[in-house]
């Protein structure tokens, strides 16, 4: 697995951009499988592929675990769901044109959920993205994924022009 660290909405971004080139560049036909864990970020990263013109049916976003199931047999060129959607154990599909993308890696990717999705699609490559810096000590997301390929940090943001500065102030009132 590769693994990004990204800061807010370019997580969204930087996944358009990198499955858009992969289709373009690579031979195949990959279907690219995109995983959070919550509800708004799911919608989230629908809109920015939506808003490019790379989806145009929202039939890709799982509904349910049985929907998800019916996905994965199908050649759709990206899948949205939620990792709790894989609430099932057992092989959907033996194919290797699967790459599981999963947003917020950190906290998805060490469960039953997780493994349940390893299951169902078993020869499928997998890549982490973050936007929280991990601890020194999290062995469990570098075991899954690997080191970080790319960093995309707070500070370059700000450089960018994408993010405003953040600046905090302690006065110590006394109370």
């Amino acid at each position: 697995g590769v693994f990004w660290h990204t800061q807010g909405s370019g997580k969204s971004y930087s996944m358009v951009f990198l499955t858009r080139k992969m289709h373009r560049k690579l031979p195949g036909s990959f279907t690219f499988l995109i995983v959070t864990d919550r509800d708004e970020l799911d919608k989230q990263i629908y809109g920015t592929f939506a808003g490019i013109g790379a989806v145009d049916d929202d039939r890709v976003q799982a509904k349910s675990g049985k929907h998800l199931q019916e996905l994965l047999r199908t050649d759709a060129r990206y899948i949205f769901t939620l990792i709790h959607k894989f609430n099932f154990e057992k092989v959907i599909t033996e194919s290797d044109d699967f790459i599981g993308i999963s947003d917020e890696a950190h906290r998805t990717q060490g469960g039953s959920l997780a493994l349940n999705m390893r299951e169902a699609i078993p020869n499928a490559s997998f890549m982490g993205f973050t936007g929280t810096p991990l601890f020194k000590d999290d062995e469990l997301t570098r075991r899954i994924f690997g080191d970080y390929v790319s960093v995309y940090d707070f500070k370059r943001s700000i450089e960018d022009g994408a993010t405003v500065p953040l600046f905090y102030e302690n006065r110590g009132e006394k109370l």
